[in-house]
């Protein structure tokens, strides 16, 4: 440790006489706080105190302690002037701290919410916020301050290995889900990081990769969500992202954290660091001004330099100000700073209720066939089931790393079937369940210690062979068969092609045996895909007869599986992204990392100038998802917003109409079938044409309806403000709506629209900071090049 730093270590822990003679901080005294600080305080203010997973970071000064056992970091406190630390925790899907801690019996699981995409696929605002209330009150009773999420990156390629934390291809979905789960949790007095700020939209290589994106996709698109999210909810705190942006690093971006996030947004929390330490190719002077006012998970070499860079004019001490107030801005928010006393005992029943029900809610069925005249979902009559697939016996909760729960239990197929009475063929699941338990043995006794994350969450168990023989056995017993196809991903690694977003050649021959066999007896073949992303569907859906993507749906997950799969829950979950056929089909696939073999690139690597690894260029600029595969004539396995339900529905008497700056959009929805449903009304936009390329159509809002009985209505009102009937003009600077002719639709999905109405708008500019230009050119797709 520095010395300076140790002997003013020494100093701020003297008697509490000196201590009485200074300042407490209040919410309303902070001038006066920061007046009073030193400038070594305001420095270790501005750093965080370490985490144990961190080597070298820790406290700078002698008083810090860890809180939570588990919790991702605190801040530092300053006992002279009655500055506490706080505590943040990891997330999205829940609490991420210690389950058991040292010296006592008592257990500290926190509940497993479903993930990202399978919440944002309820296209549920309340019910999402009803969550975010669920993991903000255990946020709060566990100790901690702040949680790390929500995550609002999009899923700009399928093969992304975090996209199971973030919401959608579309920024609308993305922005929206987030401010209901901001909202959310922070009504419970707790904070959120939104999370990575922004454009990380690979995990390989994120700590280096230059982002190379138009200024235009950037706004439209990489920032709109965070945007949205930021006016409507007001988060305490955003996270930067380790990555570039057209060669500036996030968490040194003036454009982005100054120009754009706080004078164009109106911004007023604290950015803090995704957990990094220093970079030698990056100033702190240049974090400290860009206005990222929290290094984490900090090192006492960061102190050194802000004091040393302060001293010496490198930093200014206006700015080192500007950050300190944010921070006390935050505290004075915090839990902790008002001297709430945390039980450690949430109602973790009552919130399990709450995953059961919101993680139904987000499942698709992508698939209901018919046997003997009758759909082959929900399941009718049905005592016992033959159960094929690992992930059967495994169920997945949620994914790996930093965005796991350390839950208390884990509902699996097997369980969730009895639950609801239904039996499973006693051969097969004796033979899953003991491959099961040596399958996790063998995988701790062999893991990689450089595979972090696989001690965070829950890995993937390979596939193993079941013979045509075994099924043909299983047959005789069942009424149908069930697979589950399992799927993972998680933190620092990106999926591959072969065998994870397409199927492995195990997979293809059961799912070809079991249906052949099972087919043959005239019994059906569902699937349950257990995964938090998209995969290949287009080659083998046709050989079974119902698909329900129940993603990674939290601790639940068997009987969320079985609710939907019974008909106790009609599916009213809709996708979120597109599901195309082939990985290749997205244009970034031809600019997405597949993991170079880099000790034949070492040249490469080194000069800085290795596709993939040090630059991706974002060459299909504004066309990703279902903005591409529209405006490209494309076709796809499931369109985005996609999902089918067991009752049927129509929308009628679509209206549209300009209220001042705002856009009134009305529709009523009418449950026409004979079960009770809910359903999702789309709303696309199509802009008059100007003197740039534009999508054929792009979302712009969204409503679910309540639960309808059979032949009830509902009208639902959509409010669209004018801002959002925008694009952005680069040569200006500038949202631009042009004027003339917008076209609006109501559909179910993107590729079904059932309703359209048109409104003649005047034009609309609104000017905004001149942030982020390319320092590289760029293809960009184009369809009139």
């Amino acid at each position: 440790m520095n010395k300076k730093i140790g002997v003013f270590a020494l100093g701020i822990c003297l008697s509490g006489a000196s201590m009485a003679q200074a300042p407490q901080l209040r919410a309303d005294n902070i001038d006066e706080i920061i007046a009073a600080m030193t400038l070594e305080e305001k420095a270790q203010l501005l750093t965080g105190c370490g985490n144990a997973g961190f080597p070298g970071s820790g406290a700078a000064m002698g008083h810090q302690t860890k809180l939570v056992a588990g919790a991702a970091g605190v801040t530092a406190g300053i006992p002279r002037l009655g500055i506490p630390q706080t505590v943040v925790a990891d997330g999205p899907a829940g609490v991420h701290i210690d389950a058991y801690r040292k010296g006592t019996n008592q257990t500290f699981f926190a509940t497993g919410f479903p993930i990202g995409t399978c919440l944002a696929s309820t296209w549920n605002l309340d019910l999402v916020e009803k969550v975010g209330k669920a993991i903000g009150n255990e946020t709060l009773e566990y100790g901690c301050d702040a949680i790390l999420g929500p995550g609002m990156n999009l899923h700009r390629n399928p093969l992304c290995g975090r996209n199971f934390e973030y919401y959608s291809e579309d920024p609308i979905v993305t922005g929206l889900i987030g401010a209901a789960m901001v909202k959310g949790i922070q009504s419970q007095g707790v904070g959120v990081s939104a999370k990575h700020f922004a454009v990380n939209s690979q995990e390989s290589d994120r700590t280096r990769v230059d982002e190379r994106v138009s200024q235009r996709a950037l706004r439209e698109l990489y920032l709109k969500g965070f945007e949205i999210m930021v006016r409507k909810s007001a988060p305490w705190t955003l996270m930067s992202s380790y990555n570039r942006i057209n060669g500036v690093y996030s968490q040194g971006n003036y454009d982005l954290l100054t120009k754009v996030l706080r004078q164009d947004w109106g911004f007023k929390g604290i950015v803090m660091t995704d957990w990094i330490g220093e970079r030698a190719d990056l100033p702190i002077s240049d974090v400290v001004k860009a206005g990222n006012d929290l290094l984490m998970p900090g090192f006492p070499t960061q102190v050194n330099h802000i004091i040393e860079g302060v001293k010496s004019g490198k930093i200014d001490i206006k700015d080192v100000d500007r950050n300190v107030r944010n921070m006390l801005e935050y505290i004075v928010k915090t839990p902790r700073f008002k001297g709430y006393k945390f039980s450690n005992t949430p109602n973790l029943k009552a919130h399990a209720a709450i995953t059961r029900q919101s993680s139904t809610e987000g499942m698709v069925l992508l698939k209901n066939g018919k046997l003997n005249g009758q759909h082959i979902l929900p399941m009718k009559q049905m005592s016992k089931v033959a159960l094929f697939g690992v992930n059967s016996y495994d169920f997945m909760s949620g994914g790996l790393g930093s965005g796991c729960v350390n839950v208390p239990y884990v509902v699996d197929m097997v369980q969730g079937l009895k639950n609801a009475g239904i039996s499973t063929t006693a051969q097969l699941t004796d033979i899953y369940e003991k491959y099961v338990a040596y399958a996790k043995s063998k995988l701790k006794a062999d893991k990689n210690p450089e595979m972090w994350f696989l001690d965070q969450g829950q890995p993937k168990l390979d596939e193993i062979e079941i013979s045509r023989r075994c099924v043909e056995h299983e047959v005789s017993e069942a009424q149908a068969a069930i697979i589950t196809i399992g799927r993972q991903a998680g933190e620092g690694l990106d999926r591959k092609i072969e065998g994870e977003f397409n199927l492995s050649a195990q997979e293809k021959d059961m799912i070809s045996n079991v249906s052949a066999v099972f087919h043959n007896q005239g019994k059906p073949v569902i699937v349950v895909i257990n995964s938090g992303s998209v995969m290949e569907t287009a080659s083998w859906r046709d050989l079974v007869d119902a698909i329900l993507v129940a993603w990674q749906p939290g601790e639940e997950g068997g009987n969320s599986v079985v609710d939907v799969l019974t008909g106790k829950a009609n599916p009213s979950g809709r996708l979120t992204m597109t599901w195309p056929i082939a990985a290749v089909d997205h244009p970034s696939t031809a600019n997405f990392p597949q993991q170079p073999d880099y000790y034949n690139l070492t040249e490469k690597l080194y000069a800085n100038n290795l596709a993939g690894v040090n630059y991706t260029n974002h060459d299909e600029d504004i066309y990703v998802g279902y903005r591409y595969f529209d405006a490209f004539d494309k076709p796809v396995a499931y369109p985005f917003g996609y999902g089918l339900s067991y009752t049927t529905f129509s929308m009628s008497n679509f209206a549209v109409k300009q209220i001042k700056d705002k856009v009134q959009v009305k529709v009523a929805v009418k449950n026409t079938g004979k079960t009770s449903g809910k359903q999702v009304a789309q709303i696309y936009v199509q802009a008059p044409k100007g003197n740039y390329e534009k999508p054929v159509k792009e979302l712009k809002s969204f409503a679910k309806t309540q639960e309808l009985a059979p032949g009830q209505s509902q009208i639902l009102t959509m409010t669209i403000d004018r801002r959002d009937l925008t694009s952005f003009d680069e040569a200006n600077s500038q949202w631009k709506g042009d004027a003339g002719e917008y076209v609006f639709m109501v559909g179910d999905n993107a590729a079904h629209i059932v309703g359209t109405a048109k409104l003649r708008l005047v034009e609309y500019t609104e000017k905004v900071s001149e942030a982020m230009k390319p320092q590289h050119t760029l293809n960009l797709l184009r369809r009139n090049k």
